[in-house]
């Protein structure tokens, strides 16, 4: 008995020094054990008291795409198997949807814009535009219209036209017109909807900040601009973003809101006036044609000020009124009927500038009028609508963040 005792005594010793000798080499065998104290004892403590890791460790490849990527948190199996692709190149092969899991990583805005603005958005727009104005032979146009149809869920029997065979090409197509019936303007509320698509967002303007989808804002002087002498105001140039926002209401009382209207491909491509108001100035800003879809939306800060847009600012009832229209990817063009002036995604304009026009002239005074759902302009392919204007504080939206809404349903009234 006493010797089996101490044989296994003997065997427990042996084992202790084994493991104390294998944790001394662990030890010696950190990088961290020749580096000062703070990091020899971490290494030392990991070593004597080995803790569970949550996967498997990383490799040189994937330390290295975090690098790329400015963030060294986790990230998912899909995004380590693109660590030998370079990520630009995905962009021009695969589809912008295919790439959306991409945000699970936490790529840094400034990262996913600067990525994303590589694409050459505003060629391919302009060669989408020239090819929708390529005329189909009549035995393609069926074919090609019924797809479109069937992938977006177009209703063709609002169409004021319903034979496909009438519209020449894809262009005539997008921008067709509906019967006077298919959409009755609501003469009840103070601002109707200027257009099909889905609500993104609505309400009041606080902090100088606009919300594009829920979450997600972006700067009100950087959407509209800086207010020049060239709009005709009665105030100097805003010195700061509470300035800027006071300067837009010139009432007393009065608050500003906001409205992101989002149109579909398969939407009604036309918008239309949603009040009665008059229109005094036009800014247009070349800028990036990135999609403005609402997983875009929240995946990209202030989206909306990096894409070509088209601010109409004027005067209503109560004040400051403003209808923006938001380019995006495809949209050939943003077309303003009563602005033939006008010429958008043009290679002759330089990103980050902008240009002015004022409909206020010596002949007349007052600038452009516009009447409740008359014809406003167009888009050649789905992109958004934003409303930024100033109302009583008991102006009530009659809306819900989502929902589904036609041109000429009500928005909000007092």
């Amino acid at each position: 008995m006493v010797t089996q005792l101490a044989g296994s005594q003997l065997l427990s010793a042996t084992h202790c020094c084994a493991s104390a000798s294998a944790r001394a080499r662990a030890v010696e065998l950190t990088p961290g054990a020749h580096s000062p104290g703070p990091w020899r004892l971490r290494d030392a403590r990991q070593a004597l008291h080995p803790t569970p890791l949550p996967g498997p460790r990383l490799h040189f490849p994937q330390l290295a795409l975090r690098r790329r990527l400015g963030q060294l948190s986790c990230m998912s199996r899909p995004a380590l198997k693109l660590r030998s692709w370079p990520l630009t190149v995905l962009y021009y092969l695969l589809p912008f949807g295919a790439l959306r899991p991409l945000s699970r990583v936490g790529w840094r805005p400034v990262s996913r814009v600067a990525l994303y603005k590589s694409v050459p958005t505003r060629l391919l727009s302009r060669a989408w535009g020239r090819l929708n104005q390529v005329e189909l032979p009549h035995w393609l146009r069926r074919p090609v219209y019924s797809l479109y149809i069937w992938t977006f869920g177009v209703n063709m029997k609002e169409a004021a036209v319903e034979d496909l065979h009438h519209y020449r090409n894809l262009s005539e197509f997008f921008r067709r017109k509906l019967k006077p019936q298919a959409r009755p303007v609501c003469g009840l509320h103070s601002v109707i909807s200027p257009s099909d698509g889905r609500i993104l967002n609505f309400g009041q303007v606080k902090n100088c900040e606009v919300e594009q989808v829920k979450g997600v804002t972006y700067s009100l002087e950087s959407f509209l601009g800086p207010r020049t002498c060239t709009e005709d105001l009665p105030f100097p140039p805003a010195t700061s973003c509470d300035s800027f926002k006071n300067q837009l209401v010139t009432r007393e009382g009065n608050e500003l809101y906001h409205c992101v209207i989002y149109l579909a491909p398969g939407d009604y491509h036309c918008f239309h006036s949603p009040t009665d108001w008059t229109v005094s100035h036009r800014r247009h800003f070349p800028g990036s044609l990135m999609s403005v879809n609402p997983g875009m939306a929240r995946w990209i800060k202030e989206l909306f000020c990096h894409n070509e847009r088209v601010v109409l600012t004027g005067d209503w009832k109560h004040g400051f009124f403003s209808l923006t229209a938001v380019g995006a990817t495809n949209v050939g063009s943003i077309r303003i009927y009563f602005d033939r002036d006008l010429h958008t995604n043009s290679p002759r304009h330089s990103k980050g500038s902008y240009n002015d026009f004022s409909f206020v002239t010596h002949t007349n005074r007052e600038g452009v009028p516009m009447r409740k759902g008359e014809h406003l302009g167009e888009f050649n392919l789905g992109s958004t609508i934003v409303l930024i204007f100033e109302a009583p504080k008991d102006f009530n939206f009659q809306l819900k963040t989502g929902q589904k809404i036609r041109f000429g349903e009500a928005l909000g009234s007092l």
